[in-house]
């Protein structure tokens, strides 16, 4: 057996049992600041794609064996969550990190993208708080919108925000689900900021 090939197996022995890197351990910002989101189900979708943290993967969700389609209109923009952050329960949360959708053209599952966060949609589920950051891509070649606040997506972008919180408060008809209404950007950042995983 030559030294190369000696080489690539110890290589591919040594690597394969490094622990693999988790979404869920990526910072919520970058270096430079800018706010980053792991997409689970791209635009378009109707199934309900959730990362496994034990197997590293992104999988469609499943309920007694089969696979979580959303009998509704399809996810109207990618959706996610920022790594880094967790809606504590004991403050009223869900217990996941925070949710995200970004408002682009589809982006497939496992995607971590750099986004700027416009919005936050204050959704009540189940009587657990249930914010989901609305934003765009932070690459402007990625931005299907050219907004830059809250007001500007609203004026530009009429009935947008109508078409989330429509969305959020019927595509699941087995939620209780009720609106606190809309927060801007300020707020938004300051939501992520609150919910850092110490």
């Amino acid at each position: 057996m030559t030294l190369f090939i000696r080489l690539l197996i110890l290589s591919f022995v040594f690597f394969s049992s490094c622990k693999q890197q988790d979404v869920y351990d990526l910072h919520a910002f970058t270096k430079d600041g800018v706010v980053q989101a792991v997409v689970e189900i791209p635009a378009g979708t109707n199934a309900k794609i959730e990362y496994n943290t034990n197997a590293h993967e992104f999988e469609v969700d499943q309920i007694d064996g089969c696979d979580r389609l959303i009998n509704y209109l399809a996810y109207p923009g990618n959706y996610g969550f920022i790594p880094g952050t967790l809606a504590d329960s004991l403050q009223g949360g869900d217990g996941d990190a925070l949710d995200i959708i970004v408002l682009s053209s589809s982006i497939p599952s496992g995607t971590v993208i750099e986004v700027i966060p416009l919005g936050v949609f204050k959704l009540l589920d189940n009587n657990e708080e249930d914010y989901k950051i609305i934003a765009i891509p932070y690459k402007r070649d990625l931005q299907t919108i050219n907004a830059s606040s809250f007001s500007s997506l609203n004026a530009q972008y009429s009935g947008v925000l109508k078409i989330i919180e429509l969305w959020f408060l019927n595509y699941n008809p087995t939620d209780s689900a009720k609106s606190l209404g809309w927060g801007d950007e300020k707020e938004a950042l300051a939501t992520i900021q609150a919910n850092l995983v110490k």
